[in-house]
């Protein structure tokens, strides 16, 4: 058994899918016999970049000291230091990609809504200074890196395009699939399309869609709140179905509990687990306003409600978050 170190961007009690993912592989982990320690941001946050990753860096070099592998759950944030740490003492070192913290940057500091699939074909001429010593940073570091680990094969490809990266040391784990939990009948015609309030997230396509269906369904909601994960979970559990349309989401964790939960959802187009899911949901191009708006009214007539949520039910693919410590364990034992 080994002796793990996790370094994670956010942990419970913050929310959000990245602090789930590494709770919840924590948990697996430690079920299969390993020790586990975690280390994340906390005062890092109030840091300038640069600072906060010279921090981290020193904060984690006593577990990195005593672990036999690591594991960073993001490529830049957590991902420099660690990688870094690593080299330096001697430690085999896995990243596990999330999102895309250069894209994010772009996206917010230009207002450009670009899609994630070609940012890296388009705009890397209009980097800034900062944003160009992110990139060359993560290049370095996913390069510097034992082995990568993708979610989708999707951003995988994207990926050793855009940072030159070796194939054969690129890996892919698939994001959790959970058993079904069972029907839930809404109870009201709440449509939940919570995010975190940032441009790539296209949040405001999904209002402004939304203030002209309203007037013709005044008993239909958007929620678009945040709330703790159990919570936001009964949010889900009772809502009538999920609108999710970004630029750009590589396994969109709203999409899986909708899933579990037998919801029909709106997705975007633009994600990594389209060819595991297309025969489920609703797909939308998330620049097309008219595509948003039908499928919302789509799912607004009962009887095509009632088939989307038949659709969903025949879809019983699981992946646990076992299986998914048992994988990260094998790339780590079959790494060069």
């Amino acid at each position: 058994m080994a002796k793990i170190l996790i370094t994670t961007g956010i942990y419970p009690p913050k929310i959000g899918g990245p602090a789930q993912y590494a709770k919840n592989l924590k948990l697996a982990f430690e079920s299969q016999g390993n020790t586990i320690a975690v280390k994340t941001y906390n005062l890092e946050n109030y840091l300038p970049t640069g600072f906060r990753h010279a921090y981290f860096f020193l904060k984690i070099i006593p577990k990195i000291l005593s672990s036999d592998w690591v594991l960073a759950l993001d490529t830049f944030s957590v991902g420099l230091p660690t990688v870094l740490a690593s080299k330096i003492f001697r430690k085999k070192c896995l990243i596990r990609t999330g999102g895309d913290f250069l894209w994010e940057q772009y996206v917010e500091r230009t207002g450009k809504k670009i899609m994630f699939r070609n940012f890296y074909k388009e705009e890397l001429e209009r980097l800034s200074i900062k944003e160009k010593i992110i990139f060359n940073l993560t290049q370095w570091t996913l390069n510097k890196a034992d082995g990568i680990v993708f979610s989708t094969d999707w951003q995988r490809e994207i990926f050793i395009s855009a940072y030159n990266l070796k194939e054969d040391k690129t890996f892919v784990v698939e994001n959790y699939y959970g058993s079904k939990e069972g029907i839930f009948e809404p109870n009201s015609k709440v449509f939940v399309a919570s995010t975190r309030i940032l441009k790539w997230k296209n949040l405001d396509t999904i209002k402004k869609v939304w203030n002209r269906i309203k007037t013709s369904y005044p008993d239909a909601e958007l929620f678009t709140k945040n709330l703790p994960y159990p919570k936001f979970m009964e949010k889900i559990k009772h809502s009538y179905a999920i609108v999710q349309v970004s630029l750009g989401d590589i396994s969109p964790n709203m999409i899986l509990d909708a899933i579990r939960y037998n919801k029909p959802f709106i997705c975007t187009k633009e994600i990594g687990i389209y060819d595991r899911i297309r025969d489920i949901g609703i797909f939308v191009n998330p620049l097309n306003e008219e595509e948003i708006e039908n499928a919302i009214l789509k799912l607004l007539d009962p009887e095509e409600y009632k088939r989307v949520i038949d659709k969903i039910k025949q879809f019983n693919f699981t992946h646990t978050w076992q299986e998914m410590a048992g994988k990260f364990i094998d790339i780590y034992k079959n790494l060069k």
